[in-house]
């Protein structure tokens, strides 16, 4: 389908420009409502991250989804996860998550579930934005929809993340958990107490502005630091909405998304759960496709975003899938990505290996991977001009067959990242930069 507001992870941008203002939340709102209200549906949750916006949009769809006859319950602070969980659960027709993920404060989103849990489908999104170009109405007064507050959200969540790991017993584990100041900072760091760790918490105090500067999984490094200082046995870092996870060895090394989706592939092979293949993503390592072969797993390549992981997922009735950044999706365990969740899959496979993560990941031999983020507004077709073709077709006859070369615009962000994967760590980043540089002058 053609989208007009909705990119591939619901409506996303800058505070205070179109179409992150309030009056368009507002009628986001409505138009929600209307739809869902249309569809059967009396009940909508929201839920957000610790961004100083989110009272804002908050508000804005409170009013609009009860100006349209549809009841409204508030979760407060709640990772995406979270918001999908509860949204099955206490049988509610939509969940919408005010997020922006791993994008600083100054921009924020809306993305929506459907009952199920799972990103609304495409339909319904359709049906939205053709309401959104007409003129907003309100029901009658007596028909407004009612607004309450869900006060025991959090408990609920940290209770089914528990659940997902039967017998997970962290006792003797110290582990440095890092939220980036985001919807997990009061979840994630009691659910692995809860299970007997040694917690070290760390970018846990959000202030509205300070969700994803310098940490969570984007920004690894004073994690990685922090787990060397506390001699822990692990770290977790998690994204500003949870739902993306990234972890640390006693090292100090950085584990992927692709390292971590190998680790759970194996586990449930191991415990004789069904793995029939695994879905990764186009920027996915190389390295993890010859891994999976090793133990007989067949893995294919969707699309980057957690949205077409899915789809190949139910296309195929696989149940594992994921992507380096760290969205992992475990099917057998929850709805979503999950990024609490994704970590004590990790730790439970731990746990039955008696093995570090380090040993764990020690069959996973990533070919060296640099990708670079060009910024310019003029992606549309820019693969197709001219000097980018010549640039590809140069860095190809330099790998020589033994690597490949990716160019995507991003979903989320006004950039294009450009990646680059061989076998010579110092020819992939030298043939990266010069690709950029080109894929810079173009859009720019």
């Amino acid at each position: 389908m053609t989208r007009k507001y909705f990119g591939t992870d619901g409506v996303r941008g800058t505070v205070g420009q179109f179409p992150i203002t309030p009056d368009f939340v507002l009628k986001l709102g409505w138009a929600a409502g209307k739809v869902l209200a249309s569809h059967g549906g009396s009940k909508i949750l929201i839920g957000k991250d610790t961004r100083i916006s989110g009272y804002m949009f908050e508000s804005a769809l409170e009013a609009g989804i009860s100006a349209a006859g549809v009841d409204v319950r508030l979760l407060g602070p709640l990772p995406t996860p979270g918001i999908a969980y509860l949204t099955r659960t206490l049988s509610a027709q939509a969940g919408i998550v005010i997020s922006a993920s791993h994008n600083a404060y100054t921009d924020n989103g809306i993305k929506f579930f459907g009952a199920d849990g799972r990103k609304l489908n495409d339909e319904i999104e359709q049906e939205i934005e053709r309401l959104l170009d007409e003129e907003m109405s309100v029901v009658a007064t007596d028909q407004i929809g009612k607004v309450r507050r869900i006060d025991d959200a959090r408990g609920r969540y940290i209770e089914f993340c528990k659940s997902t790991a039967p017998g997970l017993d962290l006792h003797g584990m110290k582990i440095v958990v890092d939220t980036a100041n985001g919807a997990a900072y009061h979840i994630a760091p009691d659910v692995f107490e809860e299970l007997g760790a040694e917690v070290v918490a760390m970018a846990n105090q959000p202030d509205g502005f300070n969700i994803n500067r310098d940490c969570g999984s984007t920004h690894p490094a004073l994690l990685q630091q922090r787990v060397i200082d506390e001699k822990a046995d692990l770290g977790i870092a998690l994204d500003g909405d949870a739902d993306r996870l990234i972890m640390v060895d006693h090292t100090g090394k950085l584990i992927d998304g692709d390292q971590l989706l190998y680790v759970v592939a194996r586990d449930r092979k191991e415990t004789g759960a069904q793995v029939s293949g695994v879905v990764g993503t186009l920027m996915s390592n190389f390295g993890l496709e010859l891994a999976l072969q090793e133990l007989g797993v067949e893995f294919v390549r969707a699309k980057v975003g957690d949205r077409y992981v899915m789809e190949q997922l139910d296309q195929r009735g696989w149940l594992i899938g994921g992507e380096s950044s760290g969205h992992l999706v475990c099917l057998d365990r929850t709805s979503t990505g999950d990024g609490t969740v994704s970590a004590l899959q990790v730790l439970a496979a731990l746990a039955r290996r008696k093995v570090s993560l380090a040993e764990a990941v020690a069959d996973v031999a990533l070919l060296p991977q640099t990708m670079i983020n060009v910024r310019g507004a003029n992606r549309d077709g820019f693969e197709g001009l001219p000097e980018v073709k010549a640039a590809m077709a140069e860095v190809e006859k330099e790998l020589a067959g033994s690597g490949r070369i990716l160019l995507r615009p991003s979903g989320t962000e006004p950039l294009v990242r450009v990646m680059v994967e061989g076998k010579d760590p110092q020819q992939v980043e030298t043939l990266c930069r010069q690709l950029a540089d080109v894929v810079e002058k173009a859009i720019a």
